[in-house]
């Protein structure tokens, strides 16, 4: 076996025995130290040889199937990656990819990994102008997509090869034909664990999407902590909900689970629908779930009950989940749903890991392989600042850099740290606790306000779906908090439903950290990622010049 197979094999066995045991994980947990090293073909392929269990299972709303093992992946992830050379692609090459949650995904990015090229996933939901926008920065040499979205690409510039996924259309290649290459892939060169392997763009909740470069270490090795996280076991199926194109697709719908052997089950939908979802769970005996807040949220109006029988592990990224839909979940399931947190930028940094005590709210402790501390104002380390990763040692699931940025690079990573914009405290145990992005954290009469945190209080509220806090002009105060609000099925925008959320909340917080303003929304503005975009409502509350008839004041009420 390849030296640099068995210091992987190594980190990641020593983690799996350690699945409940944080403290002998965390200080006992070292990245494997390597320099030649392809995900793909060293340790994908090797595990995958004769190995007939499940590696991917998509299952789509009408009930149609499809289903791989591993040994399949990798024999028609070789084919792909032959196709890819014919059209040109090397290693460093760079690849729009723009795919469904479908088989020839998980076949591509297994496959530009084996070539050594930078894959750029993106959303279904881009616009042309986004799609411009990768192509030129993102430099790309080959795009991937199916027909519903090719339009898209009409008449833009640039020197690149189109393939299509699933159709025929002039001035592209047929994606089909690749299944008629040569079974057997064999690398041209060595992957080196600092070779670029993902070019991301963000989600922009605050700016232009930032392009975030890994490498292939950071995410194929980075993700052992997010492995971790999830509590997988070799064999088991996981179902992670997210849409292709973000980072956290990769986290824990390609790397995280095949790392520990376990299955990727997908279930793909045009629209969401709770009981569909849970029906899901029953029926195909799902082990490890991962879902984002929002659709923990609708999980909770829905009725739950009873827990799918095979469920082991929830677990719930993106943003922070509020207290009250674990409360919910644990009292339905038996099971606690246990936050993590990371960034694009990152794997898993911090989280609320397998066996371990959870406390209702928090973010949990840091994940093995990361030192995390809090910086404030001053950038000495302290119990409250902004989160911060050390970089002596650097942790391998940390990104590269911005790509061709940096100015912006060197800002993030100043005195010894990654900043990651994020605010939070620690308590005396260890446990972190989030604030806020740093853009979104605001004071009200010189009091510092967490829009998370009151954003909890009000989701306890039986009349709240959904709430959004932001900062609004106050000649008093300066600011004062405002909550933009979705109502829960059979509450209608009233006075009295504003009356009775203005008392609820008044019940629960502060009076400094109390809602002064309330308006009721029919959907919260969200990035195609699923994060509410606070920024938007920001400006929208700055440039109001006229109260709307679903908005009301908590004085005018008394």
């Amino acid at each position: 076996m390849k030296a640099e197979l068995e210091k992987f094999l190594k980190a990641r066995d020593f983690l799996l025995s350690r699945r409940e045991d944080y403290e002998s994980a965390y200080y006992g947990f070292k990245w494997p130290d390597i320099e030649d090293f392809n995900w793909a073909t060293d340790y994908f392929d090797t595990y995958s040889e004769e190995n007939h269990r499940t590696a991917l299972w998509i299952v789509d709303e009408k009930g149609v199937e499809w289903k791989y093992s591993f040994a399949e992946l990798s024999e028609r992830s070789s084919r792909v990656a032959n196709y890819l050379k014919r059209q040109g692609i090397t290693r460093g090459s760079r690849i729009l990819l723009m795919l469904d949650n479908q088989p020839e995904l998980w076949e591509v990015m297994l496959a530009a990994i084996k070539i050594g090229a930078v894959l750029i996933p993106s959303s279904l939901l881009l616009t042309k102008k986004d799609v411009e926008d990768r192509i030129r920065r993102g430099k790309v040499k080959l795009l991937i997509t199916v027909p519903e979205v090719a339009d898209k690409f009409d008449g833009v510039e640039g020197d690149f090869v189109k393939v299509l996924v699933g159709g025929i259309k002039t001035g592209w290649f047929s994606y089909e034909e690749a299944y008629s290459s040569l079974a057997a892939f064999r690398p041209d060169v060595h992957t080196k664990v600092t070779d670029s392997l993902f070019l991301y763009f963000t989600s922009g909740t605050t700016a232009q999407p930032k392009m975030v470069l890994h490498t292939n270490g950071s995410y194929p090795i980075g993700h052992l902590s997010t492995m971790y996280w999830i509590g997988l076991r070799e064999g088991d199926l996981h179902l992670n909900i997210s849409s292709p194109g973000w980072a956290k697709h990769a986290w824990s719908s390609f790397f995280a689970p095949w790392n520990a052997g376990a299955g990727i089950f997908v279930y793909r939908y045009s629209r969401f629908v709770p009981g569909a979802l849970l029906d899901i769970l029953k029926k195909y005996e799902v082990n490890t779930l991962c879902a984002p807040p929002t659709v923990w949220r609708m999980l909770i109006l829905h009725d739950i009950k009873p827990k799918p029988a095979a469920i082991r592990e929830l677990v719930s990224a993106g943003e922070p989940l509020n207290p009250e839909v674990i409360s919910k979940v644990r009292s339905d399931w038996g099971i606690t749903i246990r936050d993590g947190y990371g960034q694009s930028e990152t794997t898993l940094q911090v989280g609320n890991m397998p066996g371990s005590i959870v406390k209702l709210g928090s973010m949990g402790k840091p994940a093995p392989g990361y030192r995390i501390e809090l910086i404030d104002g001053d950038g000495t380390e302290s119990d409250e600042g902004e989160v911060a990763i050390k970089l002596d040692p650097r942790p391998m699931g940390l990104m590269i850099n911005y790509a061709d940025d940096v100015a912006r690079t060197r800002t993030v990573m100043s005195g010894g740290y990654y900043r990651t914009g994020d605010v939070a405290t620690r308590d005396s145990e260890g446990y972190f606790w989030f604030v806020g992005r740093a853009d979104d954290v605001f004071k009200s009469s010189d009091y510092r306000i967490s829009p998370f945190e009151i954003e909890s209080v009000l989701i306890e509220s039986p009349e709240v779906a959904e709430a959004a806090v932001i900062p609004s002009p106050d000649p008093i105060r300066g600011f004062v908090a405002k909550a933009y609000i979705t109502l829960a099925p059979g509450f209608k925008p009233s006075k009295e439903t504003a009356k009775s959320i203005f008392n609820f909340v008044k019940e629960k917080v502060a009076p400094f950290k109390r809602v002064r303003k309330i308006e009721f929304v029919q959907d919260l503005p969200k990035t195609i990622s699923g994060k509410i975009r606070r920024v938007q409502l920001r400006a929208q509350e700055v440039n109001k010049e006229i109260k709307s008839d679903s908005e009301f004041f908590e004085d005018e009420l008394k």
